[in-house]
């Protein structure tokens, strides 16, 4: 039985979280975790040299385009392709297609994350690290990343979910029956009230995602859902002490491919029951209200690290469907590619319970707790 949906499923080893300090890896190795993915490369296939100038990159926000220069931008694309500029209109595109272009040249861009019509965006991340993995350190000082369930990617962007659109896709599939929606960004989907510091109306919460199958005549009842994307936070020291890590080895004549100095994990309690949890509980009620359901894509390890939750046979019966993403390594391009995983219906009760990831213990042991803390006092 799987111990998080009650389902069967084939045996297999199950995730378990490295702890924060430096404890046993697969072979009684010493173990903490690095960088998997920097700039939506896969760090160990990395060349030394590029690797410092990963570590000593700062993004220099001036180089980078505003949301409306942007905008206008594919507005000016679209004319000029139907032939419809003003001589002042082709000036205006000169000058954004020279300041797009310095823009791709001198920044780092998100390989996953595309405009329509404009094309890759600057990477978002402060840092570029889109994913840790776990590392062992052998007495030799021989360092190598953790294989099978525990070396798996824990995604920290949100952005590294946008691959290909594949999971969006998968979701669409699977819930609307459309394999090619159209997608809508960033949703208002609460406003607030008029209060002593606020206006009413204002924005205060949005969908990280709509998808809608536009492919029905336009007087068709909309048909769409709503999509949630959860990436982990970390816990530990800041990744600059890192970067500076592995510099000084590589200027030492190391390859940068270093133990890391400093622990740092995964911290699945700050992303699930403190920041996902809520967000599920103020939106679902309505959505179910609505008659519509909530797509979340996690990555594996996220929802390995999940409590028990029983699931129901069908999309129509449940408020929450997780669809768990996975990443496949391609040597031939030194990357990691998000591939489908497993996919799970079930209630909004169950999801929190999920997340809770916490069992209530006896009051005699609660009390118990109680009288220990009185003693220091």
């Amino acid at each position: 039985m799987n111990p998080r949906t009650g389902n069967h499923v084939e045996n297999r080893e199950l995730l378990t979280e490295v702890p924060a300090d430096s404890t046993l890896g697969q072979r009684g190795l010493p173990s903490r975790f690095g960088i998997g993915e920097w700039y939506g490369h896969s760090f160990t296939e990395l060349t030394p040299q590029r690797r410092v100038e990963f570590a000593t990159y700062r993004l220099q926000p001036s180089l980078c385009m505003k949301s409306s220069e942007r905008d206008r931008l594919i507005e000016l694309r679209m004319k000029a392709a139907n032939a419809e500029l003003s001589p002042s209109e082709r000036i205006r595109l000169a000058l954004l297609e020279d300041r797009f272009s310095e823009e791709q040249s001198s920044v780092k861009l998100c390989p996953f994350k595309h405009l329509p019509g404009y094309g890759k965006l600057p990477c978002s991340k402060s840092g570029g690290v889109c994913s840790l993995r776990a590392y062992e350190q052998a007495e030799d000082g021989t360092v190598s990343p953790l294989t099978g369930d525990r070396g798996a990617l824990r995604t920290l962007c949100p952005n590294r979910f946008h691959e290909g659109l594949i999971a969006f896709k998968w979701a669409s599939r699977e819930i609307l029956g459309q394999p090619d929606p159209a997608l809508v960004g960033e949703v208002g989907f609460l406003e607030s009230f008029d209060t002593f510091d606020g206006s009413e109306g204002e924005d205060v919460g949005r969908i990280d995602m709509v998808i809608v199958d536009n492919s029905r005549p336009a007087d068709y009842p909309l048909p769409w859902m709503a999509l949630e994307i959860q990436a982990v936070y970390f816990s530990g020291p800041e990744m600059s002490k890192l970067f500076n890590q592995i510099t000084a080895d590589v200027q030492n004549g190391g390859s940068g491919l270093v133990y890391p100095k400093e622990n740092r994990r995964p911290d699945y309690r700050s992303s699930g029951p403190k920041r996902l949890m809520p967000q599920l509980q103020i939106k679902i009620p309505t959505l179910r209200r609505w008659g519509k359901r909530m797509a979340i894509v996690v990555d594996r390890p996220f929802f390995e690290s999940m409590g028990a939750m029983q699931t129901v046979d069908h999309s129509s019966l449940s408020d929450v469907a997780w669809f768990v993403v996975d990443f496949t390594h391609d040597a031939e391009n030194g990357r990691f590619v998000l591939t489908e995983g497993d996919r799970h219906f079930m209630t909004l009760e169950e999801a929190v319970k999920g997340l809770t990831g916490g069992k209530a213990i006896a009051q005699p042991q609660f009390e118990g707790r109680i009288k220990t803390s009185l003693k220091a006092f």
